[in-house]
């Protein structure tokens, strides 16, 4: 038996990826401008939702920036950030149902558009099975500028599970699902134990009314205020934060 949890606004309140931004930012690895920038992305977002052709614009001139970089120095920033903020901001009652399914022998795995260097990082910082995460292509310790496949999102978060569940010979009728977003519909669909977690709007209705259960973990407050939900970009926001310290470079001439 196996759980799947998604990772922002399910485990980490917020996106993972803007925390790790903003902690970049701290380090003086890129410039107010750029974090301004990825705000007014994300609040664009927000306002009016997924835009394909948006998403595809800003991955691919942030995959671009990205080639050459080096995966050994991204994944030493991410160590820290997860020291300095991302284990901060876990949310304690998804920690104890996570904590329940392992104590409970269950695999449990990280399911995140977040790219899978920083998915494996907080899959092994909480003592889970592992993760399933946006691939960025690298060459020999290198990003080559490329992802392998597409972001893991929506559809492309089940059907990885449903890949997974057979190679590891899960049965996807007896294992449990959690998630935050209508974009998290198709995973929680996918299993027999379908979980909504600090859900958006869409999905708390959905949630009602096909009888899936809801678990509230938020303050009143940030309930009221529905949190930051910007999962579906959070592979571009971290492409986009760990970049900025070459473009700085190549801005100088260095």
């Amino acid at each position: 038996m196996a759980a799947f949890f998604d990772v922002d606004n399910t485990i980490i309140r917020g996106a993972s990826s803007f925390h790790l931004a903003v902690g970049l930012y701290r380090r003086g690895f890129f410039r107010k401008r750029d974090l301004v920038v990825f705000a007014w992305q994300q609040a664009r977002y927000l306002a009016f939702g997924e835009n394909r052709q948006q998403i595809d614009e800003v991955r691919s001139r942030a995959l671009e920036i990205m080639r050459g970089h080096s995966v050994a120095e991204v994944t030493a920033i991410a160590e820290d950030v997860y020291d300095e903020v991302l284990s901060l901001r876990i949310f304690p009652g998804t920690r104890e149902l996570l904590d329940a399914h392992l104590a409970a022998g269950h695999a449990v795995w990280l399911v995140t558009a977040t790219p899978m260097e920083i998915g494996t990082l907080i899959a092994r910082r909480l003592g889970t099975t592992g993760a399933l995460g946006t691939l960025a292509e690298h060459d020999e310790g290198f990003y080559t500028g490329r992802l392998v496949g597409d972001l893991l999102h929506g559809e492309a978060k089940a059907a990885a599970v449903r890949a997974l569940a057979q190679r590891e010979g899960y049965d996807l009728a007896r294992c449990h699902a959690y998630g935050d977003s209508t974009n998290d519909v198709a995973i929680l669909s996918t299993v027999g134990h379908p979980c909504a977690i600090n859900p958006d709007r869409r999905l708390r209705r959905h949630a009602a009314e096909v009888g899936w259960p809801v678990r509230e973990f938020r303050s009143r407050r940030r309930h009221a205020r529905q949190g930051v939900n910007a999962a579906s970009l959070a592979g571009l926001a971290w492409v986009a934060a760990v970049v900025a310290r070459s473009v700085r470079r190549r801005l100088r001439g260095d």
